[in-house]
């Protein structure tokens, strides 16, 4: 099995390491906590966005898109969901502050870096079969990760979900954020 593959299919799991590095090494103060929680909000604000224009299907272990999405968040970065994800799990290592978290974010970014070059190498050979020259014209216009200040125009013009149909599926993601919280916080109560 090709190991972008894996990666692919198992990437709700693979933070999972992470996420308990950092809990493990939690120790939650201010400022550092405060700045963690208003770059979670900023992360889940960028990913919401994107769920909102490519729906359920962001939530699938099969490569690949049923539609080329261009629109909405999408216009400015190709992958925002994991550009969301990169800035919530930077914004859980700063709410779990303590002397390690210096040590803590180069390894937390070192990994998401090294997972989403692997999966985005995969997606793009992917989409670049399936879409051809349309996936060539978006990759030309629109960054693979850092966003454009403005947004590309093209002709996609689908119709973002309602706020009730992205919390459906984006209610995984919220769940996690806060039971990470909840342990970071409640942390120095119990051990």
């Amino acid at each position: 099995m090709d190991t972008r593959r894996f990666i692919f299919k198992n990437r709700s799991f693979t933070p999972i390491p992470i996420a308990l590095i950092i809990i493990h090494f939690s120790s939650p103060a201010a400022p550092y906590f405060h700045i963690g929680l208003f770059l979670v909000l900023i992360g889940e604000v960028i990913r919401f966005h994107a769920v909102r224009y490519a729906g359920g299907a962001t939530r699938t272990t099969t490569v690949g898109a049923p539609s080329l999405c261009t629109a909405g968040p999408y216009a400015r970065t190709r992958n925002p969901l994991y550009l969301g994800n990169i800035v919530i799990y930077i914004g859980m290592v700063f709410v779990s502050g303590g002397p390690w978290m210096w040590y803590l974010l180069p390894l937390t970014i070192t990994f998401f870096i090294l997972q989403y070059a692997l999966i985005i190498s995969l997606e793009e050979e992917t989409l670049t079969l399936k879409f051809s020259s349309a996936y060539k014209i978006y990759s030309d216009n629109v960054p693979r990760l850092i966003p454009r200040l403005n947004s590309w125009e093209n002709k996609d013009q689908r119709q973002p979900l309602t706020v009730k149909q992205t919390l459906k599926n984006e209610k995984r993601t919220l769940q996690n954020i806060v039971i990470i919280s909840v342990i970071i916080i409640f942390k120095p109560v119990f051990f």
